[in-house]
């Protein structure tokens, strides 16, 4: 029995097979489903966020205190804030605390980084888990903890302190001391996270420029110049606008252990702006003082971005 010869098979034409997750979907259909997962969210930041800062500002032009029907009062809020001697030694008392802050836990953190992420060092998680410890602890129980302990009757530090012949007496009712005194319980909060950041930075920068750098006859300092100090810009610039302001909208551990005296050598823009609002029930003022606030700090952060994306430029030509 013979086989008989078969025409050729006809090939069908190809069809690429369909996309992960069914069927392509039209553009506008796609644009449908993101508004309603989006729909949501935006309704809660409408909300809680957009129409409040919509009404605060409005508040802030009115004698608004609660009561009554609030009157229209222009800009005369915003006159008070930057005529009364007592506001504007408030803002000063925001910026000397901001510049005692800042550098000192910017420089803090990034020492600790280079001493953490030293392999010769034993212990090295030991030390940067407690070191992270205190950021975790709310500021205002930390607040409350360092009053005991600064206290000069009851307080173990200054107890320590007495018994190798350092006399402090009660600093938080010092104006000289009280400032330095709630920075440095910041500074002991906060330094922990910026520290961990800074060892993140520190470990993204290939060891290959450290080896080149050492093979020009690069020391230490040389090496921390051109090499870190560059590579940890984005870095340098996040932990910089993040402690600023941390520092502009210092609170708690003011409330707690000073309450902005003695003689409100304490006294930041937050707290005059809840004893604006909260205490002598003068609404406009502190919506006003906190516009204030809010538009120091963005000016204050697109200045530092453009000043460090300047220098990631220059440094990357």
């Amino acid at each position: 029995m013979t086989r008989t010869a078969r025409g050729p098979r006809a090939t069908k034409p190809y069809r690429a097979p369909a996309p992960l997750g069914g069927r392509p979907v039209a553009a506008r259909q796609q644009i449908r489903i993101a508004a309603l997962f989006m729909t949501p969210a935006l309704i809660i930041l409408l909300a809680f966020v957009a129409w409040p800062m919509v009404s605060a500002l409005r508040l802030s032009f009115t004698d608004a205190s609660g009561f009554g029907t609030p009157r229209w009062v222009g800009l005369d809020n915003y006159v008070q804030i930057f005529t009364n001697a007592k506001i504007l030694a408030t803002l000063g008392n925001t910026a000397l605390y901001t510049v005692m802050f800042t550098p000192t836990a910017l420089i803090g953190a990034l020492a600790l980084a280079l001493l953490l992420t030293n392999r010769a060092l034993i212990g090295r998680n030991v030390f940067r888990t407690a070191l992270f410890v205190p950021f975790i602890v709310s500021l205002a129980v930390a607040a409350f903890a360092w009053s005991y302990l600064l206290d000069p009757q009851i307080g173990l530090l200054t107890s320590w302190l007495r018994s190798v012949g350092i006399h402090v007496g009660n600093v938080l009712q010092d104006p000289t001391w009280a400032m330095p005194t709630v920075v440095l319980v910041a500074i002991w909060k906060n330094v922990g996270f910026y520290m961990v950041i800074f060892i993140a930075g520190l470990q993204e920068i290939p060891v290959s420029l450290y080896e080149a750098a050492t093979l020009d006859g690069a020391g230490a300092w040389r090496r921390f110049v051109h090499v870190t100090v560059p590579q940890l810009s984005t870095t340098l610039t996040f932990v910089v606008v993040f402690a600023m302001i941390a520092a502009l909208q210092a609170f708690d551990q003011i409330y707690v252990m000073t309450s902005g005296g003695p003689y409100r050598s304490t006294q930041t823009v937050v707290m005059e702006i809840y004893q604006e609002g909260f205490k002598k029930l003068d609404l406009g003022v502190a919506t006003a003082l906190s516009y204030v606030l809010l538009l120091a700090t963005l000016v204050l952060s697109l200045v530092q971005f453009r000043f460090f994306g300047a220098r990631e430029k220059d440094t990357a030509s």
